[in-house]
């Protein structure tokens, strides 16, 4: 296993259950079982807080991390175009990341594809909220 991968998932600053949340999900993955909830205060189409809650991999809690940090104070339509973006993740090349969403590059990988379902697990969570 990558330790970025590690390091990104230990990082737990935004793990926690935020009172006043405008809108959440609870998904669970129909694949391997992980299952997050997420919770954002959003603003003017614009995402002022975002946390989640998870049951799930070493993968899915390094998304979930990354998503719920890169996402603070986007606009819905910034996000559209990363999601976008994301459908091109495959496993035959890696995606050239803006240099906005640089940190999606640790995980987003190509050795990492065999574990797509669990890395975009909250990124589907939030585009069901977002749509």
């Amino acid at each position: 296993m990558d330790i970025n991968i590690l390091k990104i998932a230990s990082d737990t600053k935004n793990h926690k259950y935020i009172d006043n949340y405008t809108h959440s999900i609870k998904y669970k993955s129909q694949i391997c079982g992980d299952e997050i909830e997420i919770f954002l205060i959003i603003k003017d189409d614009v995402i002022k807080d975002f946390s989640y809650q998870s049951q799930s991999c070493v993968y899915c809690n390094a998304s979930a991390n990354l998503t719920t940090k890169n996402f603070k104070k986007k606009s819905k339509d910034k996000i559209k175009k990363f999601l976008k973006l994301l459908e091109k993740f495959n496993d035959k090349e890696n995606i050239l990341f803006p240099n906005e969403w640089k940190d999606f590059k640790k995980i987003f990988d190509k050795k990492n594809y065999s574990r797509k379902e669990c890395l975009i697990l909250p990124i589907k969570a939030l585009k069901k909220v977002i749509q």
